[in-house]
């Protein structure tokens, strides 16, 4: 796992809030388009108060459905800063540590396996969200989230190449956790010790 930098402190605001908010304010226009679709897929827009955004995330193709996170943004200073993502609590806000993620974001990276015919390959699960420690608060480790740009180890791949590609949109941003986090539940799994957890499918590469 990668070093996961501390939580984000809140920023201040050094961008013309006016030019912030009507950035952020499109973020939520494009959100509200569809937002009768994203309903049926689980999504559930629950705040969006600049500079903050929380979305409900469930998995209405499982029965019982379960909510099966929060995520957190916050805009400020966007778009000349990415936002902050946080996978958090979906009834109190507070974000997961590592040890108390219901999902991690797996997605399967093909990997030739040695001694193996040419072109066999296995999917091999890499999780999104990184962390050091299990009490940390993790981070999504992926270009286009303020914390992945703010982590040391990224420092080559700067905010600036990825700003004009529309990246830090909030609905790209939730098709990922959606897609790694959401998409691969298949059910319920019991444990007769007794524990109940999800079961999930192979990850999507």
């Amino acid at each position: 796992m990668a070093d996961a930098p501390a939580a984000t402190p809140a920023e201040p605001q050094y961008v013309d809030p006016d030019v912030s908010r009507r950035k952020f304010d499109r973020e939520i226009a494009d959100y509200r388009a569809l937002e009768r679709d994203y309903q049926q897929r689980g999504w559930f827009l629950v705040e969006a108060n600049y500079p903050t955004v929380v979305v409900l995330l469930a998995a209405p193709h499982v029965s019982p459905s379960p909510v099966v996170t929060g995520v957190l943004f916050d805009y400020t200073n966007y778009d000349a800063q990415p936002p902050s993502v946080r996978l958090v609590n979906p009834f109190t806000r507070e974000p997961y540590q590592a040890n108390q993620l219901p999902t991690t974001l797996n997605r399967g990276i093909p990997h030739s396996m040695p001694g193996a015919p040419d072109g066999m390959q296995m999917l091999v699960q890499q999780p999104l969200m990184q962390w050091y420690a299990p009490t940390d608060i993790p981070f999504l480790c992926l270009a286009g989230v303020r914390e992945y740009h703010n982590h040391p180890g990224h420092s080559g791949d700067s905010w600036e190449l990825h700003r004009p590609t529309g990246a830090g949109a909030l609905v790209r941003l939730l098709e990922v956790i959606h897609t790694y986090g959401v998409a691969p539940l298949a059910g319920w799994k019991v444990n007769f010790n007794p524990q109940v957890m999800f079961g999930w499918t192979e990850p999507p590469t």
